[in-house]
Protein backbone atom coordinates (compact mmCIF):
# COMPACT_ATOMS: atom_id res chain seq x y z
CA UNK A 1 0.00 0.00 0.00
CA UNK A 2 1.10 3.67 -1.25
CA UNK A 3 1.16 6.57 1.10
CA UNK A 4 -1.93 7.78 1.47
CA UNK A 5 -2.25 11.64 0.39
CA UNK A 6 -4.64 14.72 1.59
CA UNK A 7 -4.32 17.30 -1.21
CA UNK A 8 -5.61 20.54 -1.13
CA UNK A 9 -8.00 22.17 -3.80
CA UNK A 10 -7.32 25.85 -5.18
CA UNK A 11 -8.79 27.67 -7.91
CA UNK A 12 -6.74 30.19 -9.94
CA UNK A 13 -7.69 33.30 -11.80
CA UNK A 14 -5.57 35.36 -13.89
CA UNK A 15 -2.70 34.33 -11.99
CA UNK A 16 -3.98 34.79 -8.62
CA UNK A 17 -5.95 32.61 -6.01
CA UNK A 18 -9.53 33.33 -5.69
CA UNK A 19 -12.80 31.93 -4.33
CA UNK A 20 -14.31 28.51 -5.65
CA UNK A 21 -17.49 29.64 -6.29
CA UNK A 22 -16.85 33.70 -6.61
CA UNK A 23 -14.17 33.64 -9.09
CA UNK A 24 -13.55 37.79 -8.67
CA UNK A 25 -13.04 37.47 -4.91
CA UNK A 26 -9.37 36.93 -4.20
CA UNK A 27 -7.88 34.94 -1.53
CA UNK A 28 -4.18 35.40 -1.98
CA UNK A 29 -2.56 37.66 -4.60
CA UNK A 30 0.90 36.01 -3.94
CA UNK A 31 0.75 32.31 -4.64
CA UNK A 32 3.96 31.00 -4.27
CA UNK A 33 3.58 32.33 -0.73
CA UNK A 34 -0.18 30.31 -0.35
CA UNK A 35 1.53 27.21 -1.60
CA UNK A 36 4.71 27.89 0.32
CA UNK A 37 2.38 27.90 3.61
CA UNK A 38 0.26 24.65 2.65
CA UNK A 39 3.90 22.74 2.07
CA UNK A 40 5.34 23.26 5.25
CA UNK A 41 1.92 22.70 7.58
CA UNK A 42 2.11 18.89 5.54
CA UNK A 43 -0.19 19.14 2.91
CA UNK A 44 1.10 16.22 0.36
CA UNK A 45 0.14 17.56 -2.97
CA UNK A 46 -1.58 20.84 -3.98
CA UNK A 47 -3.93 20.78 -6.42
CA UNK A 48 -5.03 24.00 -8.76
CA UNK A 49 -7.45 24.82 -11.17
CA UNK A 50 -7.43 27.43 -13.57
CA UNK A 51 -10.28 28.88 -14.05
CA UNK A 52 -8.86 32.09 -16.21
CA UNK A 53 -12.14 33.25 -18.66
CA UNK A 54 -10.06 34.56 -21.32
CA UNK A 55 -6.33 33.47 -22.78
CA UNK A 56 -4.32 36.14 -21.37
CA UNK A 57 -5.53 35.25 -18.06
CA UNK A 58 -4.75 32.13 -18.76
CA UNK A 59 -1.24 33.16 -19.25
CA UNK A 60 -1.11 35.18 -16.18
CA UNK A 61 -2.00 31.97 -14.58
CA UNK A 62 0.29 29.61 -16.91
CA UNK A 63 3.46 31.80 -15.66
CA UNK A 64 2.34 32.19 -11.84
CA UNK A 65 2.36 28.37 -11.82
CA UNK A 66 5.92 28.16 -13.00
CA UNK A 67 7.04 30.94 -10.35
CA UNK A 68 5.08 28.57 -7.69
CA UNK A 69 7.14 25.37 -9.11
CA UNK A 70 10.21 27.41 -8.69
CA UNK A 71 9.41 28.32 -5.37
CA UNK A 72 8.58 25.19 -3.38
CA UNK A 73 9.09 21.68 -3.26
CA UNK A 74 5.56 20.30 -3.14
CA UNK A 75 4.17 18.61 -6.36
CA UNK A 76 1.26 20.42 -8.37
CA UNK A 77 -1.45 18.69 -9.81
CA UNK A 78 -3.03 21.19 -12.64
CA UNK A 79 -5.81 21.35 -14.60
CA UNK A 80 -8.41 23.73 -16.47
CA UNK A 81 -8.85 25.32 -19.94
CA UNK A 82 -7.31 22.56 -21.13
CA UNK A 83 -8.51 22.51 -25.10
CA UNK A 84 -5.88 20.85 -26.87
CA UNK A 85 -2.18 18.63 -26.59
CA UNK A 86 -0.67 21.89 -26.52
CA UNK A 87 -2.70 23.20 -23.15
CA UNK A 88 -1.66 19.85 -21.73
CA UNK A 89 2.59 20.69 -22.79
CA UNK A 90 2.17 24.34 -21.03
CA UNK A 91 0.73 22.90 -18.25
CA UNK A 92 3.91 20.03 -17.83
CA UNK A 93 6.27 22.67 -18.88
CA UNK A 94 5.12 24.92 -15.23
CA UNK A 95 6.64 21.68 -13.53
CA UNK A 96 2.94 20.70 -12.22
CA UNK A 97 3.38 16.51 -11.27
CA UNK A 98 0.39 15.97 -13.56
CA UNK A 99 -2.22 17.63 -15.64
CA UNK A 100 -5.67 17.17 -14.99
CA UNK A 101 -7.58 16.54 -17.96
CA UNK A 102 -11.74 16.81 -17.31
CA UNK A 103 -13.44 13.88 -19.00
CA UNK A 104 -17.11 16.51 -19.39
CA UNK A 105 -15.27 19.16 -20.88
CA UNK A 106 -13.27 17.05 -24.00
CA UNK A 107 -14.67 16.24 -27.14
CA UNK A 108 -13.78 12.85 -27.12
CA UNK A 109 -11.95 10.13 -24.71
CA UNK A 110 -9.19 10.17 -27.32
CA UNK A 111 -8.01 13.26 -26.01
CA UNK A 112 -7.03 11.47 -23.19
CA UNK A 113 -5.86 8.41 -24.99
CA UNK A 114 -3.83 11.31 -27.01
CA UNK A 115 -2.51 12.91 -23.82
CA UNK A 116 -1.74 10.07 -22.22
CA UNK A 117 0.49 8.44 -24.88
CA UNK A 118 2.44 11.18 -25.98
CA UNK A 119 3.29 12.54 -22.47
CA UNK A 120 3.17 9.56 -20.36
CA UNK A 121 0.06 8.18 -18.22
CA UNK A 122 2.08 9.23 -15.42
CA UNK A 123 1.80 12.72 -15.92
CA UNK A 124 -2.01 12.27 -17.14
CA UNK A 125 -5.55 12.72 -14.54
CA UNK A 126 -8.84 12.26 -15.56
CA UNK A 127 -11.19 14.52 -13.65
CA UNK A 128 -14.89 12.33 -13.74
CA UNK A 129 -17.59 12.46 -12.30
CA UNK A 130 -21.04 10.05 -11.63
CA UNK A 131 -22.26 10.84 -15.33
CA UNK A 132 -19.02 9.21 -16.73
CA UNK A 133 -19.35 5.86 -18.68
CA UNK A 134 -17.08 4.14 -16.80
CA UNK A 135 -16.63 1.52 -19.56
CA UNK A 136 -14.88 3.93 -21.40
CA UNK A 137 -12.06 3.73 -19.05
CA UNK A 138 -10.93 0.42 -19.88
CA UNK A 139 -10.39 1.45 -23.71
CA UNK A 140 -7.50 4.27 -22.27
CA UNK A 141 -4.31 2.91 -22.44
CA UNK A 142 -2.95 3.45 -18.76
CA UNK A 143 0.59 2.24 -17.49
CA UNK A 144 -1.05 1.48 -13.70
CA UNK A 145 0.85 4.68 -12.59
CA UNK A 146 -1.96 7.10 -13.91
CA UNK A 147 -4.30 8.48 -11.65
CA UNK A 148 -8.54 8.93 -12.08
CA UNK A 149 -9.82 12.14 -9.80
CA UNK A 150 -13.16 10.54 -9.01
CA UNK A 151 -15.87 13.02 -7.02
CA UNK A 152 -17.96 10.20 -4.79
CA UNK A 153 -17.40 7.46 -7.31
CA UNK A 154 -14.06 6.03 -6.82
CA UNK A 155 -15.66 2.86 -5.62
CA UNK A 156 -16.91 2.56 -9.46
CA UNK A 157 -13.53 2.29 -11.08
CA UNK A 158 -11.30 0.49 -8.11
CA UNK A 159 -11.91 -2.62 -9.66
CA UNK A 160 -10.05 -1.72 -13.14
CA UNK A 161 -6.61 -1.08 -11.00
CA UNK A 162 -6.47 2.16 -11.92
CA UNK A 163 -5.18 4.63 -8.73
CA UNK A 164 -8.09 6.85 -7.48
CA UNK A 165 -7.85 10.38 -5.66
CA UNK A 166 -11.37 11.30 -4.21
CA UNK A 167 -12.05 14.40 -5.04
CA UNK A 168 -14.72 16.65 -3.37
CA UNK A 169 -16.49 13.92 -2.04
CA UNK A 170 -18.31 13.58 1.16
CA UNK A 171 -15.34 13.60 3.56
CA UNK A 172 -16.28 12.37 7.20
CA UNK A 173 -13.14 11.24 8.95
CA UNK A 174 -14.45 7.35 8.32
CA UNK A 175 -15.43 8.22 4.90
CA UNK A 176 -11.36 8.43 4.44
CA UNK A 177 -10.87 5.75 6.70
CA UNK A 178 -12.20 3.91 4.29
CA UNK A 179 -10.89 5.13 1.55
CA UNK A 180 -7.35 5.33 3.20
CA UNK A 181 -8.00 0.91 3.37
CA UNK A 182 -7.92 0.29 0.02
CA UNK A 183 -4.43 0.09 -2.00
CA UNK A 184 -6.18 1.68 -5.13
CA UNK A 185 -7.37 4.86 -3.06
CA UNK A 186 -4.30 7.36 -3.84
CA UNK A 187 -5.62 9.89 -1.77
CA UNK A 188 -8.40 12.55 -0.87
CA UNK A 189 -8.70 16.25 -2.46
CA UNK A 190 -10.41 19.24 -1.35
CA UNK A 191 -11.18 22.53 -1.09
CA UNK A 192 -11.83 22.59 2.49
CA UNK A 193 -8.38 21.58 3.26
CA UNK A 194 -7.40 25.09 4.16
CA UNK A 195 -4.51 26.40 6.32
CA UNK A 196 -7.09 26.02 9.37
CA UNK A 197 -6.58 22.55 8.74
CA UNK A 198 -4.10 20.80 11.29
CA UNK A 199 -2.62 18.27 8.57
CA UNK A 200 0.35 16.54 10.76
CA UNK A 201 -2.29 16.05 13.60
CA UNK A 202 -4.86 14.60 11.18
CA UNK A 203 -2.40 12.53 9.43
CA UNK A 204 -1.50 10.72 13.00
CA UNK A 205 -5.24 10.20 13.40
CA UNK A 206 -5.06 8.35 10.36
CA UNK A 207 -1.93 6.03 11.41
CA UNK A 208 -3.19 5.22 14.82
CA UNK A 209 -5.91 3.80 12.50
CA UNK A 210 -3.19 1.83 10.47
CA UNK A 211 -2.76 4.00 7.51
CA UNK A 212 0.22 4.79 6.00
CA UNK A 213 0.82 8.41 5.64
CA UNK A 214 3.66 11.06 5.34
CA UNK A 215 5.15 11.96 8.98
CA UNK A 216 8.16 12.48 10.60
CA UNK A 217 8.96 8.99 11.99
CA UNK A 218 12.76 8.87 14.04
CA UNK A 219 14.17 6.00 13.85
CA UNK A 220 15.64 6.37 17.23
CA UNK A 221 14.33 7.75 20.35
CA UNK A 222 15.34 10.47 22.97
CA UNK A 223 16.73 7.78 25.26
CA UNK A 224 19.01 6.73 22.62
CA UNK A 225 21.11 10.02 22.78
CA UNK A 226 24.42 10.74 25.00
CA UNK A 227 22.56 13.64 26.70
CA UNK A 228 24.70 16.70 28.54
CA UNK A 229 24.34 17.21 32.58
CA UNK A 230 20.95 18.88 31.87
CA UNK A 231 19.42 15.79 30.01
CA UNK A 232 19.09 17.62 26.71
CA UNK A 233 21.18 17.32 23.45
CA UNK A 234 22.45 20.05 21.60
CA UNK A 235 20.90 20.68 17.97
CA UNK A 236 22.63 22.29 15.09
CA UNK A 237 20.34 23.59 12.47
CA UNK A 238 21.37 23.90 8.54
CA UNK A 239 19.21 25.77 5.64
CA UNK A 240 18.43 22.25 3.69
CA UNK A 241 18.94 23.81 0.53
CA UNK A 242 22.14 25.44 0.72
CA UNK A 243 23.73 24.21 4.14
CA UNK A 244 24.11 27.32 5.84
CA UNK A 245 24.54 27.25 9.65
CA UNK A 246 21.98 28.86 11.02
CA UNK A 247 22.24 28.82 14.45
CA UNK A 248 22.53 25.93 17.82
CA UNK A 249 19.85 25.47 20.18
CA UNK A 250 18.96 22.25 22.75
CA UNK A 251 16.30 19.78 22.93
CA UNK A 252 14.92 18.11 25.80
CA UNK A 253 12.88 15.07 25.65
CA UNK A 254 9.15 16.88 25.32
CA UNK A 255 11.27 19.41 22.74
CA UNK A 256 12.21 16.61 20.61
CA UNK A 257 9.01 14.41 20.46
CA UNK A 258 6.84 17.58 19.61
CA UNK A 259 9.34 18.33 16.65
CA UNK A 260 9.30 15.15 15.29
CA UNK A 261 4.83 15.10 15.72
CA UNK A 262 4.32 18.64 14.64
CA UNK A 263 7.65 18.70 11.94
CA UNK A 264 8.39 22.50 13.34
CA UNK A 265 11.58 22.34 14.75
CA UNK A 266 11.37 22.89 18.82
CA UNK A 267 13.95 23.52 21.33
CA UNK A 268 13.94 23.75 24.96
CA UNK A 269 14.67 27.91 26.26
CA UNK A 270 17.52 27.31 29.17
CA UNK A 271 17.10 30.78 29.88
CA UNK A 272 13.34 31.30 29.88
CA UNK A 273 13.39 27.35 31.01
CA UNK A 274 10.72 26.20 29.26
CA UNK A 275 9.68 24.76 25.21
CA UNK A 276 10.12 26.65 22.28
CA UNK A 277 8.93 26.82 19.10
CA UNK A 278 10.90 28.54 16.96
CA UNK A 279 8.99 31.41 15.06
CA UNK A 280 5.88 30.72 17.03
CA UNK A 281 6.14 34.72 18.21
CA UNK A 282 8.39 35.95 15.56
CA UNK A 283 6.49 33.82 12.56
CA UNK A 284 10.00 32.35 11.33
CA UNK A 285 9.18 28.74 11.65
CA UNK A 286 11.54 26.26 10.77
CA UNK A 287 10.23 23.21 8.88
CA UNK A 288 11.89 19.92 9.83
CA UNK A 289 13.46 18.44 5.78
CA UNK A 290 16.07 16.19 7.81
CA UNK A 291 17.36 14.84 10.97
CA UNK A 292 20.39 13.68 11.97
CA UNK A 293 22.67 12.27 15.07
CA UNK A 294 26.80 12.23 14.84
CA UNK A 295 28.76 9.23 15.36
CA UNK A 296 28.77 9.77 19.42
CA UNK A 297 25.01 10.25 19.55
CA UNK A 298 25.56 13.00 21.12
CA UNK A 299 24.26 16.12 18.77
CA UNK A 300 21.83 16.24 16.00
CA UNK A 301 22.28 17.99 12.36
CA UNK A 302 18.81 18.95 11.60
CA UNK A 303 18.24 20.71 7.98
CA UNK A 304 15.50 22.36 7.96
CA UNK A 305 13.25 25.00 5.73
CA UNK A 306 13.40 28.31 7.15
CA UNK A 307 10.73 31.15 7.06
CA UNK A 308 12.05 34.95 7.14
CA UNK A 309 15.47 34.61 9.74
CA UNK A 310 16.88 32.47 12.03
CA UNK A 311 19.06 35.20 14.38
CA UNK A 312 17.04 37.34 16.90
CA UNK A 313 19.34 40.66 15.25
CA UNK A 314 17.46 40.00 11.82
CA UNK A 315 20.85 38.01 10.36
CA UNK A 316 20.54 35.63 7.92
CA UNK A 317 22.58 33.16 10.35
CA UNK A 318 23.79 33.50 14.11
CA UNK A 319 27.69 33.14 13.20
CA UNK A 320 28.18 36.54 11.90
CA UNK A 321 31.03 37.81 13.91
CA UNK A 322 34.51 36.88 12.43
CA UNK A 323 37.68 35.54 14.76
CA UNK A 324 40.17 34.54 12.20
CA UNK A 325 40.07 34.19 8.36
CA UNK A 326 42.62 32.48 6.38
CA UNK A 327 42.70 32.99 2.44
CA UNK A 328 41.16 29.68 0.49
CA UNK A 329 40.40 28.65 -3.02
CA UNK A 330 36.39 28.06 -3.03
CA UNK A 331 35.81 24.79 -4.58
CA UNK A 332 32.27 24.39 -3.74
CA UNK A 333 30.56 24.20 -7.26
CA UNK A 334 27.37 26.04 -6.46
CA UNK A 335 29.07 28.51 -4.65
CA UNK A 336 31.57 29.06 -7.50
CA UNK A 337 28.85 29.18 -9.93
CA UNK A 338 27.19 31.65 -7.68
CA UNK A 339 30.17 33.80 -6.92
CA UNK A 340 31.00 34.32 -10.79
CA UNK A 341 27.36 34.86 -11.27
CA UNK A 342 26.85 37.28 -9.15
CA UNK A 343 30.15 39.09 -10.52
CA UNK A 344 28.43 38.89 -14.14
CA UNK A 345 25.24 40.17 -12.70
CA UNK A 346 27.30 43.38 -11.44
CA UNK A 347 29.55 44.24 -14.25
CA UNK A 348 26.01 44.42 -15.73
CA UNK A 349 24.70 46.87 -12.75
CA UNK A 350 27.94 48.70 -12.47
CA UNK A 351 30.16 48.53 -15.74
CA UNK A 352 33.62 48.81 -15.53
CA UNK A 353 36.16 50.29 -18.07
CA UNK A 354 38.17 47.34 -20.13
CA UNK A 355 35.91 44.69 -18.79
CA UNK A 356 35.49 41.52 -21.10
CA UNK A 357 31.85 41.01 -19.25
CA UNK A 358 31.01 44.59 -20.42
CA UNK A 359 32.10 44.12 -23.88
CA UNK A 360 29.96 41.34 -24.24
CA UNK A 361 27.06 42.76 -23.04
CA UNK A 362 27.24 45.79 -24.84
CA UNK A 363 27.06 44.05 -27.71
CA UNK A 364 24.10 42.41 -27.41
CA UNK A 365 22.74 39.34 -27.01
CA UNK A 366 23.70 38.07 -30.96
CA UNK A 367 27.11 38.53 -29.70
CA UNK A 368 26.63 36.72 -26.62
CA UNK A 369 24.78 33.80 -28.50
CA UNK A 370 27.98 33.68 -31.18
CA UNK A 371 30.09 33.63 -28.06
CA UNK A 372 28.07 30.81 -27.07
CA UNK A 373 28.20 28.57 -29.42
CA UNK A 374 32.47 29.15 -30.51
CA UNK A 375 32.63 27.56 -27.14
CA UNK A 376 30.30 24.93 -27.31
CA UNK A 377 32.34 23.55 -30.80
CA UNK A 378 35.61 23.82 -28.58
CA UNK A 379 34.59 21.67 -26.54
CA UNK A 380 33.83 18.87 -29.34
CA UNK A 381 37.47 19.73 -30.64
CA UNK A 382 38.88 19.77 -27.23
CA UNK A 383 37.23 16.52 -26.24
CA UNK A 384 39.05 14.71 -29.45
CA UNK A 385 42.21 15.35 -27.53
CA UNK A 386 43.37 12.83 -24.89
CA UNK A 387 44.60 15.37 -22.61
CA UNK A 388 41.88 16.26 -20.67
CA UNK A 389 43.13 19.89 -19.53
CA UNK A 390 42.15 21.29 -22.35
CA UNK A 391 38.70 20.15 -22.42
CA UNK A 392 38.03 21.07 -18.94
CA UNK A 393 39.79 25.06 -19.68
CA UNK A 394 36.69 24.80 -22.61
CA UNK A 395 34.41 23.66 -20.38
CA UNK A 396 35.02 26.42 -17.97
CA UNK A 397 34.87 29.37 -21.15
CA UNK A 398 31.64 28.00 -22.17
CA UNK A 399 30.40 27.98 -18.67
CA UNK A 400 31.19 31.78 -18.33
CA UNK A 401 29.59 32.62 -21.43
CA UNK A 402 26.71 30.43 -20.92
CA UNK A 403 26.24 32.69 -17.35
CA UNK A 404 26.68 35.97 -19.08
CA UNK A 405 23.79 34.71 -21.34
CA UNK A 406 21.75 33.21 -18.09
CA UNK A 407 22.49 36.89 -16.65
CA UNK A 408 21.36 38.67 -20.09
CA UNK A 409 17.64 36.49 -19.67
CA UNK A 410 17.05 36.68 -16.28
CA UNK A 411 17.88 33.07 -15.46
CA UNK A 412 19.47 31.96 -12.15
CA UNK A 413 21.42 28.76 -11.17
CA UNK A 414 18.48 28.42 -8.49
CA UNK A 415 16.14 28.21 -12.05
CA UNK A 416 18.86 25.78 -13.52
CA UNK A 417 18.97 23.38 -10.55
CA UNK A 418 15.33 23.34 -9.93
CA UNK A 419 14.85 22.49 -13.53
CA UNK A 420 17.59 19.84 -13.11
CA UNK A 421 16.18 18.49 -10.11
CA UNK A 422 12.83 17.60 -11.60
CA UNK A 423 13.95 15.60 -14.15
Amino acid sequence: MGVFKLIPVLFMKDGVFVEKTNHSEIIEESPKDLVYEYSNNGADEVMIFDVSSDEKGHDKTIRSIITIADYVDIKLLVGGNIESLEDVKKYLYTGAKKVILDAKKLNNIDMIKDASDRFGSDKVAVLVDKSFDFSKVNSIKYDGASLIIADDCAEKIIGNGIKVLAYNGTNSFEDIITFSQNDKIYGVAHDEFNLSFDYMDFKHQLKEQGIKVSILESKYKFQDFKLNSDGMIPVVVQDYKTNEVLMVAYMNEEAYNLTIKTGKMTYFSRSRNEIWVKGLTSGHFQYVKELKVDCDYDTILAKVCQVGVPCHTGAETCFFNELVKTDYEETNPIKVFEKVYNIIQDRKANPKEGSYTNYLIDKGIDKILKKVGEEATEIIIAAKNPDPQELKYEISDFLYHTMVLMVEKGITWKDITKELSRR
